[in-house]
């Protein structure tokens, strides 16, 4: 057995060989053995250190048939439960002692299957399932279990037992205080009377003749790798065990090379590049990776410069165009992936990425380091932007399709959302909200937890697959902003371990980024210090290169209220004054403007959106100097489509109403962060005798009249993806159909299968019809900033927009009964409504209308077609591709027969009833006209008995039939 890891210098840690998180007997298990196992909860992480309740042994076993380290096999006993038979014996002083009388026995492992290792986790029961656990002291790769090795029928074996080492899948020695001059005593235990040898660097420290055990004192005599060997030697074999000490030698002080920037510098020939890391105050940093095996060496030891804030290096022999993973190792005790790097691995959830999703990953480097790990990469290939130059739409007619690519697409990737494009050009909206994408910890979150800033997430695919998704949108006239999360970092950034408080949980006082503390209300993660010099030069970098390198046209900046070093929690961040840190803050206010003018520099009429919510005078301010804020109006929309009239007046999305003085508020009925109108429609919907709410066709309907209302109103606006559908599946909603407020960040349903309902695709052709108004080139002004009147207090609601030659009146009735109303519009003569196509008299002076329960109108002051308008009320936007199958049932002689408008690429996809995919048939392109198609072979056969969506795309539009299977 050979331990591989190398010991560091200057760590406070020193050991203590008596104790050991484990002690097996005998040290060398055969299958047959009895073996008793003494755990001390004092060591390791110490989950149980002081527990006086009862401890239990989870375990199972490493054999010749498992994959990995946690590929457990044949565990006997079931987790957090309290069977008498895996109880520890309490031995005192944090010492529990457990016996297996024969290992191959009590975990029933088959004959002929190798047991390697034992595997182990000790824990206490707790009924509510949150368990206290005993594990190793790194919770990496290896999740902190605990394993010791089995060996042959009469092996010859030898293992150190003093330095202590961690009982991990690979043995790790633990951290010790060493250098030239320092004596470390040696013990080595073997499995049978042997010749012992102790070695330091090739020198004998002490022999031992017919002996099972030995030590020894060595002195290190120089800097350097310090290599120790204990062998065996039974006269027929010699087996050995080793370890490695790194004596660094002086940190060489140089400056900076000319042109260099914090992260890596590649240099043109491919073979070489210069890492720089910002770590002012610490003592020394070794570049450690697959260059040099993972192992902290003299020639990797970084240069600092004089003033003891940076680190570099450069290295060089790299093979063109190969990846090569590494870290920063710090102090000789910290590993760190590269803040600036744009690729990372995790040993935890790159083994969930689907290799469709991410081609050829690269492996993490298990068994050799532990934490996430950068990847470098010289000559990688380069993106080759079709769009240089892209005009951004105003930002005052923006109209925002905010996705979660996770829950919007099955295959959760660029590439597929690339394909998507058409769907958004298809419903009218100049611009993508893409929820955080750049590097969080897991692969199944919203993105709030972000770790590695300059890092695209590999959940979703390539970074050229997102430069090629972004240059598509711009093609097609769409902007792409990113939800950028910098009020705060999670756990694994390395800008947050680099000087973290382990005692306190907390970032350390020095942090250069972060505060120790919270200093506001609802911050999450560790809040970040933005009066920091160094705060905001990193600012400045992240939003430099995604606005550069990525061509992003701007950023929605996350909590950007929490941008304050006003105190407004107690020391321990609670007890928190919300109205203190909302009220006027100026160097908030300071510090925004300062990161606006930064932008502008860096990428001139780049979009800064901030999910402000603070006091108006605040936003007003932020407001005139260029910045679009967040304005959410979900309460009020939503109580008015559910028929709640007393708290339904909406007018707060208007900026006029907020006295605005320019139309920089970005309006909204539902976002990311708001339960959804249709779940609440449904669910808490007024009723009046035959009228209900609740029923699911009439809530949608209530949801087109308060998007009318919405998409109508000046300045830019902001829709929830599957929003134009009626989606009713709760921002609580858990996997296994309940709801939970725990299950908020969850995966939702998929729901393209919507398009199989009438009343949904309404809704989606009004989103469609007033977002196509929108861009009209004799609407497009007025909804930039025209005179705005209204009344939205009552159950009858109307709202007049008005400018030189283009007019525009929306009246609804929001109440469960028929009602009317006195509506003047603003010229006489005839005006045409939007959404059914129906004319109407103006006398230019108050006038009745009369509408029903749910009933409203889009008057315009012209007929756009010079006839009247198509109604949109009852026309799907892809009836014009005809497309059935027969027989239907299907079976495997089913044909798919389709009629094409118009030439263009065809795509079949066919789903299941929630819209998984099951089949993808890319037809190639097809001409005008009637054309067939059939079911891959197997796959009709292959269906369970159901009802099954068959998609058509084409030229952007989609057609969804539903298929049976008997």
């Amino acid at each position: 057995m050979k331990k591989n890891f190398f010991l560091l210098l200057l760590i406070l840690v020193c050991l203590n060989v008596s104790a050991q998180l484990i002690t097996v007997s005998p040290a060398f298990p055969k299958e047959g053995d009895q073996v008793t196992i003494l755990f001390d909860a004092a060591k390791g992480n110490k989950g149980l250190q002081n527990y006086t309740g009862d401890v239990y042994i989870h375990t199972g076993v490493i054999t010749d048939k498992s994959t990995g380290p946690g590929d457990w096999k044949y565990v006997p006993m079931t987790w957090n439960s309290n069977t008498p038979a895996y109880k520890l014996t309490a031995l005192g002083n944090n010492k529990f002692e457990y016996r297996i009388t024969n290992l191959r026995t009590f975990y029933n492992v088959p004959a002929g299957e190798t047991i390697k290792k034992i595997a182990m986790v000790f824990r206490s029961y707790n009924p509510s399932g949150n368990a206290l656990e005993g594990k190793a002291s790194d919770l990496g790769v290896d999740q902190g279990n605990i394993y010791w090795e089995i060996y042959p029928a009469n092996a010859n074996a030898i293992r150190f037992t003093s330095p202590e080492f961690e009982p991990r899948y690979t043995p790790f020695l633990l951290p010790l205080t060493a250098g030239v001059g320092s004596n470390i005593s040696l013990e080595a235990v073997s499995a049978k009377n042997a010749s012992l040898t102790l070695k330091l660097n090739g020198t004998t420290v002490q022999t031992a003749a017919n002996a099972g055990s030995i030590a020894g004192t060595a002195t290190i005599t120089a800097t350097g790798e310090n290599v120790f060997v204990a062998s065996s030697n039974d006269g027929a074999t010699t087996v050995g065990d080793s370890f490695k000490v790194y004596i660094a030698p002086p940190v060489t002080v140089s400056p900076l090379p000319a042109g260099v920037k914090e992260g890596i510098n590649y240099e043109n020939d491919g073979t070489a590049a210069t890492l720089v890391l910002y770590a002012p105050g610490k003592a020394r940093v070794n570049l450690i990776g697959d260059f040099n095996n993972w192992t902290e060496t003299t020639a990797y030891q970084m240069n600092k410069t004089a003033d003891g804030k940076y680190f570099w290096l450069r290295i060089t022999g790299l093979t063109a165009g190969t990846e090569y993973a590494y870290q920063y190792l710090v102090d000789g005790s910290l590993r760190i992936g590269d803040p600036y790097c744009e690729k990372v691995l995790d040993p935890w959830n790159d083994q969930y990425i689907d290799a469709s999703t991410y081609p050829n990953l690269k492996a993490y480097p298990t068994g050799k380091t532990s934490g996430v790990v950068s990847v470098l990469q010289t000559k990688q290939e380069a993106y080759n932007w079709q769009v240089t130059n892209f005009q951004r739409p105003d930002q005052k007619k923006l109209v925002i399709y905010e996705v979660l690519l996770r829950d919007f697409l099955e295959k959760h990737d660029w590439k597929t959302l690339k394909d998507s494009i058409g769907y958004f050009k298809s419903l009218g909206v100049n611009a993508l909200h893409l929820m955080p994408f750049n590097e969080f910890e897991g692969n199944l979150s919203w993105g709030y937890n972000p770790s590695y800033y300059f890092a695209a997430d590999k959940f979703y695919g390539p970074k050229n697959t997102l430069k090629a998704f972004i240059d598509e949108c711009h093609k097609n006239g769409i902007a792409v902003i990113m939800d950028m999360v910098l009020n705060h970092s999670f756990g694994l950034s390395p800008m947050v371990q680099l000087y973290f408080d382990g005692a306190g949980g907390k970032p350390a006082a020095n942090n250069p980024w972060f505060n120790p503390v919270a200093r506001h209300a609802f911050n999450v993660g560790y809040d970040m210090n933005h009066e920091s010099a160094d705060t905001k030069r990193f600012f400045s970098n992240v939003c430099a290169f995604w606005l550069q390198e990525y061509k992003l046209d701007g950023f929605r900046f996350d909590l950007s209220k929490g941008f304050t070093q006003k105190k407004t929690c107690d020391d321990n961040g609670g007890n928190c004054d919300v109205n203190a840190w909302s009220a006027y803050d100026a160097s908030r206010v300071a510090i925004w403007k300062a990161y606006y003018d930064s932008l502008q520099l860096k990428s001139p009429g780049s979009y800064v959106i901030l999910e402000h919510l603070g006091v108006n005078n605040e936003e007003i301010e932020l407001a005139d100097y260029g910045m679009m804020l967040w304005g959410n109006m979900n309460y009020n929309f939503t109580e008015a489509a559910k028929g709640q009239v007393s708290n339904s007046n909406f007018s707060g999305a208007l900026h006029t109403v907020r006295n605005w003085n320019k139309p920089h508020l970005i309006s909204y009925m539902e976002s990311h962060d708001e339960e959804r109108s249709m779940v609440k429609c449904k669910n808490e919907g007024a009723s009046n005798g035959g009228y209900n709410i609740r029923d699911e066709a009439t809530a949608l309907q209530r949801n087109e009249m308060a998007a009318a209302f919405l998409l109508a109103m000046p300045g830019p606006k902001l829709i929830w993806q599957f929003g134009e559908l009626g989606y009713d599946y709760s921002i609580n909603y858990c996997g296994n159909g309940t709801i939970n407020n725990s299950c908020r960040t969850d995966q939702k349903p998929i729901k393209w299968d919507y398009y199989t309902n009438a009343s949904r695709v309404k809704l989606r052709n009004v989103y469609k019809a007033m977002l196509e108004l929108r861009k009209n080139e004799y609407y497009d002004d007025l909804f930039a900033g025209a005179t705005v009147d209204h009344d939205l207090t009552g159950a009858m609601k109307w709202f007049r927009l008005t400018s030189d030659s283009s007019k525009l009146v929306v009246v609804g009735n929001f109440g469960t009964s028929l009602s009317t109303m006195q509506v003047s519009f603003p010229s006489a003569g005839i005006w045409f409504d939007l959404i059914s196509g129906e004319p109407i008299g103006a006398t230019g002076g108050a006038q009745t209308i009369t509408l029903p329960a749910g009933g409203y109108r889009v008057y315009l002051n012209r007929n756009l077609n010079g006839t009247p308008p198509t109604p949109v009320r009852d026309i799907e936007v892809s009836d014009v591709y005809r497309l059935r199958v027969n027989p239907n049932p299907v079976n495997s002689g089913s044909v798919i027969r389709y009629e094409l408008p118009e030439a263009g690429a065809v795509h079949f996809t066919l789903m299941d009833i929630n819209g998984r995919i099951i089949d993808e048939m890319p037809q190639g392109n097809r001409g005008r006209g009637a054309h067939q198609a059939r079911l891959r072979p197997g796959v009709a056969e292959s269906l369970q008995k159901g009802i099954f969506l068959l998609q058509l795309q084409v030229n952007g539009k989609r057609k969804i039939i539903k298929l049976m299977v008997q």
